[in-house]
């Protein structure tokens, strides 16, 4: 790291909280799901080739071509969540449940006096594209090293005076003045809460120290841990489709999505400490034992769009092709940030500390999601059987911070520095701009993420005309670089929460149902998902030799939720 002097603090007019935003939390905004209509989700979502289906507006809008008759519906999710951490033995089990309204919408066609062109047909659509509900959380029984370590790590490594983490009645770390030093919030709060403390030798130089020593008086320190994550929030997509068909061989569509996107997030890490190395008096430290928890709130909202073209092309009955490309969404957002650390050390210091003087910080920028491109085939036997293939290709590395409204990037006149930042170490960061102010941040999305490949099988089959069943299997390979993965690179997270996630692959196991009675159809379907995940609760420390310490704590994660949805419509 680097020492950072603000240049223009009246840039955003607000407190330092700029730049809370890093490259986790740009996958943790775009991550994938499944999620529509009953028969959709009892397929896997693999219908870019078949299309009649409300869902597939806001997949293969071609799929609003097959309509030859108009279509009114709704999805109804019952979702039933359940994670399992494992780490030194010891397993923990969180279950939560949620009642979501997945999908609305109607299609109206419109039937032209022509063989050519014999409809044009308009799709109007809400489809929860994305839902962050999840809890999860662990314990670890032995540490092998402290939280505490890692900030006066991150002190250490900036070289940061304690002059420029204390408030006094002139000078406000979190808010500091034209041209002076900007601290990272996560080194201001680890002070304040006596987390980290100051060794000043005798050439005036300070040496910053955490809880956990090695050997002090023939004693080391030892302790536990504990974490709780708790997500929220959803996308929310809003569908405008217009679509037809030539001869009924070539089926067309395109859709305008305007998106809603909330995402919250709490998240706690607690650790209980003997023999901790707490300060003293006249910069001493004596041995005690340490009981502290640091509790984040992270909350980001905005709008975005996005645009999507599709065709299906069926050039005998028996057989279909789709095409689909996904422009990126581009995304305005605002977040709010903030963090406490409780306290209580057995020589009688006790107490908490806030970021800010417990005031949010704030944030706007804009956020661009990843191209997707999605190639689809399905082959149709008779009138009582179906079986049908996706394949997606999304390229998270190329996900894209920039100020608000400014989604693709470019010059700026402004440089506001950035302090939460790695150098640049992605495979390949030559499309980046180095003028960009988010590009740290661009470069880490590039060195971390990297393109997913998503596979959906589904089948139908009609043992009676108004009678169908259904089943299908998805896989969503892993989106995080296996050297990130592997703790082979150090990881930059922000603000004052040093935890994160990393996906492995995803699995889905879909079935259903489904019944036709004249003009009303009800369908059934049950989705199972599956996520092999890792939980760090902060990076190696990055003040040791080479750049990797201890590793941090980590816990395997196995992320399952069952969902039963229920849609019912009707065609007219």
């Amino acid at each position: 790291m680097k020492k950072i002097i603000i240049s223009n603090f009246l840039l955003f007019g607000g407190c330092l909280g700029v730049f809370a935003q890093g490259a986790i939390d740009a996958y943790s905004l775009s991550q994938p799901d499944l999620k529509g209509t009953a028969r959709f989700m009892g397929m896997a979502g693999a219908f870019g080739a078949l299309g009649g289906d409300l869902s597939t507006l806001s997949q293969n809008p071609a799929g609003i071509g097959v309509y030859r008759s108009s279509d009114i519906g709704f999805t109804l999710d019952l979702d039933l969540q359940n994670s399992s951490s494992k780490a030194q033995g010891l397993t923990y089990n969180m279950d939560q449940t949620k009642f979501l309204l997945n999908n609305i919408g109607a299609v109206l066609t419109l039937k032209l006096p022509s063989t050519s062109c014999p409809n044009l047909n308009f799709g109007f659509t809400y489809n929860k594209a994305v839902s962050f509900n999840r809890v999860y959380g662990g314990n670890f029984r032995d540490l092998n090293n402290s939280m505490s370590n890692y900030i006066a790590g991150i002190a250490n490594a900036d070289n940061i005076a304690e002059s420029e983490l204390a408030t006094t009645s002139g000078y406000d770390p979190y808010n500091p003045g034209y041209n002076d030093y900007a601290a990272p919030w996560i080194t201001i709060l680890g002070y304040d809460s006596y987390l980290i403390n100051p060794d000043v030798d005798r050439y005036n130089n300070t040496k910053w120290y955490g809880l956990w020593q090695d050997s002090m008086n023939g004693n080391s320190t030892t302790g536990s841990g504990t974490f709780l994550m708790k997500e929220s929030g959803a996308v929310n997509e809003f569908n405008i489709a217009l679509g037809g068909n030539i001869s009924n061989v070539v089926y067309w569509g395109m859709n305008f999505d305007i998106i809603n996107l909330n995402y919250s997030l709490s998240s706690l890490w607690g650790e209980s400490l003997a023999n901790a190395a707490v300060a003293g008096t006249n910069n001493t430290f004596v041995r005690a034992n340490a009981d502290w928890n640091l509790t984040n709130v992270y909350n980001v909202s905005g709008t975005g769009f996005n645009y999507q073209l599709g065709f299906i092309l069926k050039p005998v009955q028996e057989f279909r092709l789709g095409f689909a490309f996904h422009t990126p969404t581009w995304y305005n957002l605002t977040e709010n940030f903030g963090g406490t650390v409780n306290y209580k050390f057995d020589n009688s210091e006790s107490g908490y500390a806030t970021t800010n003087g417990g005031k949010l910080g704030y944030n706007s920028y804009g956020l661009r999601t990843p191209w997707k491109i999605i190639a689809s085939a399905a082959g149709v036997i008779g009138n009582n059987f179906i079986i049908s293939f996706d394949y997606e290709w999304a390229n998270y590395g190329k996900m894209h911070y920039s100020e608000p409204s400014n989604y693709g990037g470019g010059y700026y006149d402004d440089f506001w520095p950035d302090f939460y930042a790695s150098a640049p170490s992605a495979p390949n960061t030559s499309f980046l701009d180095p003028t960009d102010p988010y590009y740290y941040e661009n470069s880490d999305i590039a060195s971390y993420y990297q393109s997913t490949n998503t596979f959906r099988l589904g089948m139908e089959f009609k043992p009676v005309s108004a009678l169908s069943i259904r089943a299908g299997y998805s896989y969503v390979s892993s989106p995080v670089r296996s050297e990130a993965r592997n703790n082979n690179m150090t990881i930059y997270t922000a603000g004052t929460m040093p935890s994160y996630r990393f996906d492995n692959s995803t699995n889905y196991i879909t079935c259903g149902l489904g019944y036709r009675f004249q003009r009303f159809y009800i369908d059934l379907a049950y989705v199972y998902k599956h996520i092999d995940s890792d939980y760090h609760a902060y990076t190696p420390d990055p003040v040791s030799e080479g750049g990797y310490g201890i590793p941090s704590p980590q816990s395997k994660l196995s992320l399952n939720n069952s969902q039963v949805v229920l849609t019912a419509g009707f065609r007219f």
